[in-house]
């Protein structure tokens, strides 16, 4: 197999897969996205490509290169519809609905009225979401009606045209951690728990990770999460989705957590790397 690697930096991580190839002898090449000149009508220049491995940290780039690349034949991890899928919080909210799988109940609205009223029907607290992010970046909590009336204000006067979706969220009560659980090709291969004494539990905002133990009924919840995406994207490769735990005050209980509306299609593996409990070469699942 012949393997290339689209990329704009090279982090520790792009160094741990590119090891990898090495210590597996995949023939591969690495493409910094920012020289690519591409053209709709061809991709000639990755004929000799039996895969295209995206690692680009910009959407905006993956997605250019992954959108001419994929319809012109060449096999893209991930397609970019998926990648468009699981960027998007609105279109990922959609699809889990679409297909049935439980997530936090969330509202959108485009109106500072309309907002105002979204957060009414959610109840207090509640988050405040960018529609596309990561890194646990632009997220409020709004924790009452004079909250509300600033941010969306705020949103609404100072943002740019993605930060016009209001995209709001019920606050998820959880003792303190979420789990992260990477998928690869349908079958989970491991997963991390990310603990913090704030609310956002993101490890690029200081969330702690250790490994997790996947057990059979988070594995089932998984497999409807991954077809949800599958009947509306195609082929999923490599995902993550994360789960978050319910205070047992907060639900009946036998709940103990709920699907997050995160599914993300660009992966980050060098905490999974570090800490994982399976026993296996994270990267040589992938």
């Amino acid at each position: 197999m012949r393997m290339a690697m689209l990329y704009a930096r090279i982090r520790p991580e792009e160094r741990l897969l590119v090891e990898s190839m090495h210590a597996r002898n995949i023939d591969h090449e690495l493409i910094d996205v920012r020289t690519l000149v591409l053209d709709p009508e061809s991709a000639q220049e990755f004929d000799r490509f039996d895969v295209v491995f995206d690692r680009c940290l910009s959407l905006t780039q993956a997605l250019t290169a992954l959108e001419v690349l994929h319809h012109q034949g060449v096999r893209c991890i991930n397609e970019p519809e998926v990648v468009r899928i699981c960027a998007d919080k609105l279109r990922t909210s959609a699809v889990l609905a679409k297909n049935g799988v439980a997530q936090p109940r969330c509202r959108v609205a485009t109106d500072a009225e309309s907002a105002l009223r979204a957060v009414d029907e959610l109840g207090y607290p509640c988050v405040l979401k960018p529609t596309v992010g990561s890194w646990g970046r632009l997220l409020a909590r709004i924790n009452d009606r004079d909250a509300a009336e600033a941010l969306i204000e705020h949103k609404l006067t100072l943002g740019g045209v993605q930060q016009q979706v209001l995209y709001f969220q019920e606050y998820v009560r959880k003792p303190d951690a979420d789990l992260r659980i990477f998928v690869v090709g349908g079958s989970v291969i491991a997963g991390i728990e990310r603990r913090s004494a704030h609310w956002v539990t993101n490890t690029a905002r200081g969330a702690e990770a250790t490994g997790a133990t996947i057990s059979e009924e988070i594995r089932a919840v998984l497999a409807g999460d991954l077809a949800a995406t599958v009947a509306e994207a195609g082929t999923v490769i490599l995902t993550t989705t994360d789960l978050s735990f319910v205070d047992p005050d907060d639900g009946p209980a036998d709940v103990t957590y709920t699907v997050s509306n995160q599914v993300n299609g660009s992966v980050q593996l060098i905490g999974l790397a570090a800490t994982t409990l399976t026993g296996q070469d994270v990267i040589d699942g992938l």
